[in-house]
């Protein structure tokens, strides 16, 4: 969850939507996405929405506590099912995350869980997945979340370097990611995940090779590999200004990536999305792909952004001032916008380029089948390989993705 939220209209104080954000809501998934926005200590990097105990000290009361966050949330569930009425749907994919999700108990998360399985109910065959911090989880901590309805967990483990993670001010010991991979497995999760970072300062292509083949050999079945983006406002960004630590530029990022795409492609793991690649199509992370396929999902926690029918909103930051609007019976919500034809439109074209099945090319104008013809003459582009009437991102293509993604929505 970004830290800094957009400007937008009112949210109506109970939470209700223009009748048009239901309009076909059947016909679309329905997911729920729970932000937990509590960390132990700050990462140098992080931008997001997330607070330790000394900073929520005196700032919210216990109304800010995590203690009674669960029950807190689950309010905002049974908001959810109030503005969205008789909807019918069972929900798709539920994903928990922060913040450090496991620095609640078990028990919370899994009660926050059911409050979206008592309100709307689960599909059959739904993606529960949850963040977790490799050293805040034990097996019996895992035997619960999987006990409770969780199938899926990624875990942060950014890199398995020492150094690499001093860099990252992040706390966990090398190796104990991979460790938590055979726990998860043994308490019976089907799918689990490793979050890497590439592009910190003072890693090099060895560290990040080593970063990258310790993750495959802990045996996940889906891998995330994203670029360090150095955010304003973060203690990293500082440390850069002073000259503490070295930057990395764009050349450097490609580089790692294309040895991201080698090593997890020689692995089994293949990519669907820029930056996620896995074993199958069963591993792939069916709750992200809503989010860039533009279904429905209802956001819930601080700062937590939501989207149903072409309606998005965001709620407010401070987990006192979201609570404090729950518990005066008030949408938490801050502000929204309502998209029109022409927004939907760019967004699907930024969202499903990104995805290995393309973008349909119905969704270009002249100028954006000008410059797809232009970016597949480059080496950019390529018919889309699983559906006809789409265009899909080359390997060199994922390089540049920005750039051709912005030639196509002219």
């Amino acid at each position: 969850m970004p830290s800094v939220l957009p400007d937008g209209e009112p949210v109506p104080e109970d939470g209700a939507l223009p009748a048009s954000a239901l309009d076909s809501a059947g016909s679309r998934p329905l997911a729920f996405y729970l932000h937990v926005p509590y960390c132990a200590t700050r990462c140098g990097y992080c931008d997001f929405n997330t607070y330790t105990a000394t900073e929520l000290r005196g700032s919210g009361g216990v109304l800010a506590s995590r203690d009674n966050y669960a029950g807190t949330l689950a309010e905002e569930v049974r908001l959810a099912r109030k503005v969205l009425g008789d909807d019918p749907r069972a929900v798709r994919t539920v994903f928990v995350g922060g913040g450090t999700p496991t620095l609640l108990a078990a028990e919370d998360l899994v009660r926050m869980l059911d409050a979206v399985r008592q309100e709307f109910g689960l599909a059959d065959d739904a993606e529960v997945t949850t963040e977790a911090n490799p050293e805040s989880v034990d097996p019996a901590y895992l035997a619960r979340l999987r006990e409770g309805g969780f199938n899926r967990i990624s875990f942060g483990m950014q890199s398995a370097r020492r150094h690499v993670l001093s860099v990252l001010d992040r706390t966990h010991t090398p190796g104990r990611p991979e460790a938590c991979v055979a726990e998860a497995r043994a308490a019976g999760f089907d799918h689990v995940n490793l979050d890497l970072i590439y592009g910190t300062p003072g890693e090099s292509d060895d560290d990040w090779r080593a970063s990258l083949e310790a993750a495959v050999g802990a045996g996940p079945d889906h891998v995330s590999a994203y670029a360090l983006i150095v955010e304003e406002g973060t203690q990293l960004a500082r440390r850069i200004r002073r000259g503490e630590v070295p930057m990395t530029d764009d050349d450097v990022h490609a580089d790692r990536y294309l040895i991201a795409d080698e090593v997890l492609t020689a692995a089994g793991l293949h990519w669907y999305e820029v930056s996620n690649w896995a074993a199958s199509d069963a591993a792939r992370c069916l709750h992200n792909e809503l989010y860039w396929r533009g279904a429905d999902w209802w956001g819930a926690g601080p700062g937590a952004h939501s989207h149903v029918g072409g309606v998005r909103w965001w709620n407010a930051k401070h987990p006192g001032a979201y609570a404090a609007a729950l518990a005066e019976g008030r949408s938490p919500g801050a502000g929204r916008e309502v998209l029109g034809a022409e927004d939907r439109r760019v967004e699907r074209i930024l969202l499903e380029l990104r995805l290995r099945d393309g973008v349909p090319l119905d969704l270009l104008r002249e100028a954006g089948l000008a410059a797809a013809r232009r970016a597949l003459a480059d080496g950019l582009l390529r018919p889309g390989p699983y559906r006809q009437g789409r265009a899909a991102l080359t390997l060199r293509g994922r390089l540049l993705a920005d750039a051709v993604v912005r030639d196509l929505v002219d």
